[in-house]
């Protein structure tokens, strides 16, 4: 068999997700749709995450593997002809065997986009608020930064042992009415960005305090209700690896 790294873009909106679910609409599924025509048995596609429903890639990972060897350009121009198109492969090459789209990933980059002012052409990939205080939001995004236990930032889930992750970035930038958030790090929890960006928020507005953003990582725990950010603003920007 040979192996096939794939780099995706998409526009979430219309997706539940990425991960293949029945009765609806997903990246994977599109993906191993349109993978049906080069052989008779089912080819699992395998992404570097799990991307929540209405969250958006400017660079998604994958790879699945193929009895042939398909000359790259000839198989990203055929996979592009039969995928929705809200879906586009925009890097396609054959690597070795053991490059995992998840397992090998050193890193991964999401942004989250948000708008203070009334353009409303992007509402599908922009989450609009009123003004925050910028300085607020920072203050309490160097508080990621390092290695920590994200529970209190993340969708309970028994099955998963280890909530901890390493965080490399965490930033607000802002130009003019443009507000967005950068994240890096080297694994994320389910909605954990969306929490993290909803509650970061919040301290902007002063309806939420550093204090009480402090007390959730020093002192992690599950069900915390705390505020969640809409998924329209969430893309996954870039994944690394070594």
């Amino acid at each position: 068999m040979l192996r096939y790294k794939i780099i995706i873009q998409y526009d979430g909106t219309a997706f539940h997700g990425w991960q293949i679910q029945k009765k609806y609409l997903t990246i994977q599924g599109a993906l191993e749709n349109a993978l049906k025509d080069f052989t008779s048995k089912k080819i699992n596609v395998f992404g570097s995450g799990r991307t929540d429903s209405g969250v958006h890639a400017l660079g998604q990972v994958a790879h699945f593997d193929l009895p042939e060897e398909i000359d790259s350009s000839i198989l990203i121009n055929a996979l592009n002809a039969k995928l929705d198109y809200r879906i586009k492969i925009i890097e396609c090459e054959k690597v070795n065997n053991d490059f995992h789209a998840r397992y090998s990933a050193t890193k991964r980059h999401y942004v989250y986009r948000l708008r203070t002012d009334t353009f409303l052409l992007d509402h599908h990939y922009t989450y609009h608020i009123l003004p925050v205080d910028i300085d607020l939001l920072n203050s309490a995004s160097k508080l990621i930064l390092g290695e920590q236990d994200f529970t209190s930032f993340s969708k309970s889930n028994k099955k998963i042992i280890n909530r901890n992750c390493q965080i490399y970035e965490s930033i607000w930038k802002e130009d003019k009415s443009i507000l967005n958030y950068h994240i890096t790090g080297n694994r994320f929890l389910h909605h954990m960005v969306r929490y993290l960006v909803g509650t970061m928020l919040e301290i902007g507005k002063n309806n939420y305090s550093i204090k009480q953003f402090k007390d959730l990582l020093l002192n992690p725990r599950e069900n915390v209700q705390i505020f969640k950010a809409p998924s329209k603003g969430l893309a996954l920007k870039q994944v690394d690896y070594e």
